[in-house]
């Protein structure tokens, strides 16, 4: 292009101007020669951008270059873009503005001479950046900002509709419009299969098959026991020097071993029915130490058998048959123990038509289990009487551990080792050790002697499952007749004033006193018949905290109580009345009758109500008799009342009624009145509880340390120390407990 007219359009005032493209968008270029009016550039302007463009081409050595400019943000125009070429400048349509782009700041302009000698213009052309096409993601991001701004502004145009009245017709007339949906069923685990309790047998047809040969069973004991006195003889022949002398020497040790044998089988034909009914019991999911019982004879008997062929060494051991037969003659007593308990508990049971039944009920009174007592039948008391024990549901436990580990260790000890000619000895060593011999006793001995105690009273327990879940404080109802039972109350005298009848008087006392539910109906009830007159239909029958009741007879208002009551009812008494134990009776409130009566404490009531308290059951006081309260119990009969609970009224009224809920598990059965045989039933059950599981807790410990040595000696070969005389001492050593823990189970 011709550099006049390049002059023209500058002094022109060209609106896209270099000038007004640069001032536009920031940038400060060297200034390049301005031609436009009033402004000269001359040659010392020219000269000096050429040395300032020398310095920036050149680098010398001992001068550091100029750090660059920063990049000068170039805008575009709203109103369109242009095409810069040297010296020129085109105008090209308008486009959409676009964004905001870096520019990198333009070269000095060169000179004059130098522009001329450059490139043809068509290679000096820059297009400006094109604006970028829309991210689709950032439009999607917009569509769906606009969405969620749409529904937030409608989101609560349908609040309150579920109030129309539309919507409440359809929610009562379409069925099924306001139920929730079902949630899924949830897959439970399946529980497991619960083994059926024994079938419940009256008392009196138990009674006949716990007498069916027992008398045969006792002989079959005693001979089993005294089969083991000449085996437990040979065995501690061999350790005594003093009996060596003294008694005769004992046959060679193949005829000895023989022998020994023989006893032993002798023993186990007569206690044949308890080893098989053992070993059968372990298929039905009953294991017990019985089972172990029947191993151990079994092993000990084929190990006696083989010991001459297999015996190896020089040292000659003897068979485990004293300690097997000892092991069974005790099993076999512990058993006749427990047969012997049930009976006396079932002739007890049976000698009552309707007996009393002893219940213990979860959180009746102050969250705490209560002993309640009430009239009933012996329903029940069969199926629980042959329900397992408490040592039983202990071995079903431990007893199939122990029998796993007598075969690995025996296994252990002989193959392992070995030693497989030894496995019969292990086992038979292992088995004998791990057996308890108090494992039958610990329920038998207690159970029988409990069982007589309470038998002389007139009172059975219902078998283990009544005994169990009795720890801590509980507490034990007591009512009129377990305090004063029939015939420790007597009518000491009547009186009555004012114009009222004899017969009327008697009436209406009595029909209040029956219906308040009293210990003295039985006494007005025979006054009533004396004097030939019947009862009464009352109504709107209150009982009061004061110590009385009332009752509306048509028109009449009949209360009945205590002096204290009849002062708070504003009911007029003679004067100097000295009567300490007397039923009021008032009728409208005028006195009516005085009716004396004379309490009588049974000796059996003090001790019953120490031992009460000193095994952790506190006695709670709901009494219907509005002259048995706590002060009069400790003022007359000195008592121990600040050691018992007294609820309210209405309280009391509500647990000592007939007809509330009990628990369906019987503790024991009473077939007399009074406190004695109740209190003597919960407290032996308790002890009871404690001593078996404490013996089974013991024997237990000394089956697992009597099978941990045995794997020791077994497994070293000690042949000289694992000897049936030191096993007999071992396990006598953990026997001797047992006898003493149940033998004062009923000493309380």
């Amino acid at each position: 292009m011709d550099k006049d007219k390049d002059k023209e359009q500058q002094q022109g005032g060209d609106p896209f101007s270099l000038e007004s493209i640069l001032a536009e968008f920031g940038s400060s270029p060297p200034p390049p020669p301005d031609h436009s009016p009033g402004v000269t550039y001359t040659d010392e302007d020219k000269a000096e951008d050429l040395r300032e463009k020398q310095e920036e081409a050149f680098l010398f050595p001992n001068k550091p270059k100029k750090p660059p400019e920063p990049p000068r943000k170039c805008k575009l125009p709203e109103t369109g873009s242009s095409t810069l070429k040297a010296g020129k400048i085109t105008a090209f349509p308008s486009k959409a503005p676009g964004p905001e782009i870096e520019k990198e700041p333009p070269p000095p302009p060169p000179e004059e001479d130098e522009a001329e000698e450059e490139a043809p213009e068509e290679n000096k052309v820059v297009e400006f950046p094109t604006p970028p096409p829309e991210n689709p993601v950032a439009a999607g991001i917009d569509q769906i900002r606009r969405r969620a701004d749409n529904f937030a502004e409608h989101m609560f145009e349908e609040e309150g509709s579920e109030k129309a009245k539309s919507v409440r017709q359809a929610e009562e007339l379409i069925p099924g419009v306001d139920e929730e949906e079902e949630a899924p069923p949830v897959r439970e685990r399946k529980p497991r299969k619960k083994v059926p309790p024994p079938p419940d047998l009256p008392p009196a047809e138990l009674l006949k098959r716990y007498n069916k040969g027992f008398s045969f069973f006792r002989v079959r004991t005693l001979v089993v026991f005294l089969l083991s006195l000449p085996l437990i003889y040979c065995t501690f022949q061999d350790i005594t020097p003093l009996l060596r002398e003294c008694l005769p020497q004992a046959e060679p040790y193949m005829l000895q071993c023989y022998l020994m044998a023989g006893v032993q089988a002798m023993a186990m034909l007569l206690g044949g029915d308890l080893l098989l009914q053992a070993l059968i019991r372990p298929f039905r999911g009953q294991t017990g130490m019985d089972a172990l019982c029947a191993l151990s004879n079994l092993f000990v008997l084929i190990d006696a058998l083989t010991l001459p062929s297999l015996q190896t060494g020089t040292f000659r051991r003897s068979p485990f048959c004293a300690v097997a037969t000892l092991s069974l003659s005790l099993l076999m007593w512990g058993d006749l123990q427990k047969r012997r308990g049930q009976r006396v508990s079932c002739r007890t049971a049976a000698s009552a038509s309707e007996p009393y039944r002893v219940t213990r009920d979860e959180g009746k009174w102050n969250n705490r289990d209560t002993y309640a007592k009430w009239l009933g039948d012996a329903s029940g008391f069969g199926s629980q009487l042959q329900e397992p024990d408490g040592a039983q549901r202990i071995y079903q436990f431990i007893s199939p551990l122990l029998i796993l580990a007598c075969l690995l260790f025996s296994l252990i000890s002989s193959v392992g080792r070995e030693r497989g000619e030894d496995f019969l000895w292990c086992m038979a060593a292992t088995l004998t050790a791990a057996y308890p011999l108090s494992a039958a006793v610990c329920f038998g001995l207690p159970w029988r002697r409990l069982s007589l105690r309470l038998s002389k009273l007139g009172a059975a327990l219902a078998g283990w499952p009544g005994v169990t879940g009795v720890t801590g404080h509980s507490n034990l109802l007591l009512t009129d007749i377990d305090l004063f039972p029939v015939g420790a109350v007597a009518l000491n005298g009547i009186k009555i004033f004012g114009d009222f009848s004899v017969e009327r008087t008697v009436s209406l006392t009595a029909t209040v006193i029956r219906d308040s539910g009293s210990g003295l109906t039985k006494i007005f009830h025979d006054l009533l018949r004396s004097q030939g007159t019947v009862y009464r239909k009352g109504e709107m029958f209150s009982a009061y905290e004061g110590g009385g009741v009332s009752e509306v007879f048509g028109q009449d208002l009949v209360q009945v109580g205590s002096a204290s009551f009849m002062i708070l009812m504003d009911v007029a008494l003679p004067p100097g009345l000295k009567v300490k134990n007397a039923v009021f009776c008032a009728i409208n409130g005028e006195l009516a009758g005085i009716f004396a009566l004379k309490y009588q404490l049974p000796g059996s009531v003090p001790p019953a109500l120490d031992i009460l308290i000193h095994n952790k059951i506190t006695p709670v006081l709901c009494t219907r008799d509005f002259n048995l309260i706590p002060s009069v119990l400790r003022q007359r009969f000195k008592l121990p009342a600040e050691k018992m609970e007294f609820p309210p009224v209405e309280r009391r009224r509500e647990m000592s009624d007939p007809d509330q809920d009990h628990s369906p598990t019987l503790t024991a059965v009473l077939c007399r009145e009074g406190l004695g045989p109740y209190a003597e039933a919960v407290v032996g059950s308790r002890r009871l509880r404690r001593a078996v599981r404490l013996s089974a807790l013991l024997g237990c410990l000394g089956s697992i340390i009597g099978l941990l040595l045995a794997f020791y000696l077994t497994f070293v070969g000690a042949y000289a120390s694992l000897t049936p005389a030191n096993l007999l001492i071992f396990l006598i050593m953990w026997f001797i407990p047992a006898p003493i823990i149940g033998g004062n189970v009923d000493r309380y």
